[in-house]
């Protein structure tokens, strides 16, 4: 399988956004509302949005096999050191294939240019797809984060933390 790791372009946008809906309510499932699902999915993952999230940086890279995006990831500097993954999906039928650690590689390459000693992500709790891989990338549990939602439940969100090495 040829995987080759990208900057997005505005004609993947349709792709990310189906693979980030997918992906978000799968970690989410059983957990959170069918309504809150419909309202986070439709505001995060909207072509438009996309598009211009794309634009100004937030979505990094993208996993292509043949042309077809089967993945993708995004983050930003959060501080001067800090590094922060923002968003990481893999296609269901791509998955535990290394696209992912690909696609960590190449934006943990990227922050660490922009001077980055740190990374941090936040994982749905009890994301048992997400959790063990960050584990077995050194990241930690550093705390659990609630937020209240729109519709009144509450989002779970646990916070991890590596450093990183020089």
């Amino acid at each position: 399988m040829n995987i080759s790791i990208e900057k997005p372009k505005p004609e993947h946008a349709e792709m990310v956004a189906e693979i980030c809906s997918v992906g978000w309510k799968q970690t989410v499932e059983g957990k959170l509302s069918e309504e809150y699902q419909k309202q986070t999915v439709e505001f995060w993952y909207n072509q438009e949005r996309i598009l211009n999230d794309m634009e100004s940086g937030s979505y990094t890279h993208v996993a292509l096999v043949n042309s077809k995006v089967v993945g993708v990831i995004g983050g930003a500097m959060t501080s001067s050191q800090t590094g922060e993954v923002f968003v990481l999906y893999v296609d269901e039928t791509y998955r535990y294939k290394g696209i992912g650690r690909l696609l960590l590689e190449a934006l943990t390459k990227q922050q660490k240019e922009k001077g980055a000693t740190e990374q941090w992500v936040s994982v749905q709790e009890n994301n048992q797809r997400g959790i063990p891989f960050y584990e077995a990338r050194g990241f930690t549990f550093q705390e659990k984060k609630i937020t209240p939602t729109d519709t009144g439940e509450e989002q779970v969100s646990l916070r991890y933390y590596r450093k990183l090495k020089g």
